[in-house]
């Protein structure tokens, strides 16, 4: 089809599951009703991946057959995501998609790839919460909203906020009568059973361990490391 639009998804080991299939669910509706986009998975070898789950997935493409999708798509995860910005191999596949794409996002996480990969200079960008200030290392300027769009970065909160951001994507792409389409073909109208959350209330302390913790096991006592440790909050 020669208008067809690729939007691609990368995966990586040990990833967190919700981070890549939330907005892949949206967006490959999106191209159920809109066949002009076409929806893949790429990743540097086609073999099964490990998750943050007890499920392995494996990607359909490798890096260098989509080496220029129209949108990039770069999930987060835990000390996995952590390792992965030292992963040159990665890097230079999100850095080379990036430089001709329409729209290059992150959910979680994923921020700290596009951040290593030198995609946040000087952008506004978001994260998981216990993970925000330290997007400050790669010279973003950590935001904290569900979604963040800057340039053609756009960049997604922690973990769920990957399917609104998902959502706002579809309508940037294909207008807001078609996102509410997939909306609806989703059923996407959550009420969670405990309700809002309520970020006074936040476990920060106890999240500041977890994620220095990640930090410290996936890249060691390097500079980088210990950079990201100091910004990531009183550990209590």
């Amino acid at each position: 089809m020669a208008t067809e639009k690729t939007i691609a998804f990368v995966l990586y080991p040990g990833c967190t599951i919700l981070d890549l299939v939330g907005p892949l669910q949206v967006l490959s509706t999106l191209a159920a009703i809109r066949p002009e986009f076409r929806v893949v998975v790429v990743a540097e070898r086609l073999e099964a991946a490990e998750t943050d789950t007890p499920l392995r997935v494996q990607a359909g493409h490798t890096f260098g057959e989509v080496p220029a999708p129209d949108v990039l798509v770069v999930p987060g995860g835990e000390e996995a995501t952590m390792r992965a910005t030292a992963d040159e191999t990665l890097l230079a596949y999100v850095r080379g998609a990036a430089a001709g794409a329409r729209t290059v996002a992150s959910v979680c996480t994923g921020s700290f790839i596009l951040g290593a990969a030198g995609l946040l200079e000087g952008r506004r960008a978001t994260s998981h919460w216990a993970m925000l200030d330290a997007l400050a290392e790669f010279g973003a300027v950590p935001t904290r909203e569900r979604w963040v769009a800057d340039g053609p970065v756009l960049t997604a909160a922690g973990v769920s906020a990957g399917i609104d951001m998902a959502l706002h994507l579809a309508a940037e792409l294909s207008g807001e009568q078609t996102a509410r389409a997939v909306q609806f073909g989703l059923e996407y109208d959550p009420e969670p059973p405990l309700g809002a959350l309520d970020w006074d209330r936040a476990p920060r302390a106890a999240y500041a361990v977890v994620t220095r913790r990640w930090v410290r096991e996936a890249l060691g006592a390097t500079p980088l490391a210990e950079r990201l440790i100091a910004r990531l909050g009183d550990d209590g």
